[in-house]
């Protein structure tokens, strides 16, 4: 079928948390750009589905009236108010809860909702002007480098061709990122890789009426945790992940391991018993942060999964790709007003997405080195006491002013 041809000073390729996010941004500065996508949305992401305290922020960057007008009230968001571990000893510990006036209410720290609908609520709130082309079901298959742009090379699902020249392009297509795969090494590091698996259930035994999100670190496997994240509609988001190299070295299966645990965990079984799975499991991987990839150079930058930015002590991807994006676009905007695409323009890009991740990478790094039986050991026993449980409810007040008062720095 006939091409067509499209010029524009930024291609982003990609239109999940990451990409959607650049794009508001860029509208909102006033920068024309593309966006493509390879999938038509509503479409489904598998992930934990759980928004945590710098997706909260990032919303608010976006709209502080989003959560408390839109979120709130929608019966598909779950708030969460605090966080539960399950202990080896059959024992439990809550941090947080349900706060006691109505303004707190309107600030959960926490949420918990499919990626199918929260990625299609982020289109929703993509520019309705022309600073944006929005190109669904358009799959980017080739990006050529020339003196001074690029040629982004697409084919829709009707089989239709596109050329998007572009000054700037911008890798938000995931961990399988094929603007990585053309600017850098997309070379699997399993110390600082994860694989996951989830599947949805109905009926789960003993879910707090609070509706916290649970986590579990069992101490026999090392560098992973099992999650319940309660959603909408009486389900709940069930999942485990352990860090790739510990899978490998000891040859687990992540996949048999998750069933396990289901079925005779004596800290989990009794949960699932009369439950039932909603879907199949469905398995991804997790780029950790700690890789710390080189996320720029001439006329690119990465954001998101592209860039390996996901927390390596907690596996939480979404928060950290929309604070990738909203950084992003200030390090563009300041290429388009000097008309300089080169990598000197992003010296320290890296630099930004990375330093609030900081001290996740380090802890992360400290544990690989020390042991990686660290973490399981430390949650399940050296947490136990009122003094964690002080930390702890510290923490989620203060990351709740964090989410929603402070707003984020981009140095340059």
């Amino acid at each position: 079928m006939a091409g067509s041809y499209l010029k524009t000073k930024v291609c982003i390729v990609g239109a999940g948390p990451a990409g959607t996010t650049t794009s508001i941004f860029l509208s909102r500065m006033g920068i024309e750009h593309i966006l493509l996508d390879a999938a038509e949305f509503p479409r489904d992401k598998v992930c934990g589905d759980g928004l945590d305290t710098k997706t909260v922020r990032m919303l608010n960057h976006i709209d502080p009236n989003i959560i408390p007008n839109e979120l709130l009230t929608n019966p598909d968001y779950t708030p969460s108010y605090g966080f539960r571990l399950i202990l080896n000893n059959n024992k439990i510990m809550d941090f947080g809860g349900m706060p006691s006036t109505t303004e707190a209410l309107k600030e959960p720290p926490f949420m918990t909702v499919k990626r199918k609908i929260f990625d299609q609520f982020l289109v929703s709130k993509l520019a309705k002007d022309s600073s944006v082309q929005f190109l669904s079901g358009t799959k980017v298959t080739e990006l050529i480098r020339t003196e001074n742009s690029w040629r982004v090379l697409a084919t829709s699902q009707n089989g239709s061709e596109l050329e998007v020249n572009a000054n700037m392009v911008i890798g938000a297509d995931g961990d399988h990122s094929i603007v990585l795969k053309t600017v850098g090494d997309r070379k699997i590091n399993r110390i600082h890789y994860a694989g996951a698996v989830r599947q949805y259930w109905k009926g789960l035994g003993n879910m707090h009426p609070e509706k916290p999100i649970e986590i579990y670190f069992p101490e026999k496997f090392p560098m992973s945790y099992f999650w319940i994240f309660p959603l909408g509609h009486g389900e709940a988001n069930v999942g485990y992940g352990m860090t790739s190299k510990i899978a490998a070295d000891r040859s687990y299966n992540i996949k048999e391991i998750f069933d396990s645990l289901i079925k005779t965990d004596a800290s989990l079984r009794d949960r699932f018993k009369d439950a039932t799975p909603v879907d199949s499991i469905k398995g991804w991987g997790l780029p950790f942060a700690s890789l710390q990839r080189p996320s720029s150079g001439d006329g690119w930058l990465l954001v998101g999964d592209a860039a390996s930015m996901i927390r390596p002590t907690t596996g939480e991807g979404i928060g950290t790709a929309m604070t990738t994006g909203y950084i992003a676009a200030h390090f563009i905007q300041r290429a388009v007003q000097q008309n300089q695409y080169d990598a000197s323009m992003f010296t320290n890009y890296n630099r930004e997405i990375e330093r609030r991740l900081m001290g996740d990478i380090k802890m992360y790094k400290r544990l690989m080195m020390i042991s990686p039986y660290a973490l399981g050991f430390m949650m399940n026993h050296i947490v136990n006491n009122a003094l964690a449980r002080g930390y702890f409810n510290k923490g989620i007040k203060k990351w709740i002013r964090t989410a929603y008062h402070d707003k984020i720095e981009v140095n340059f």
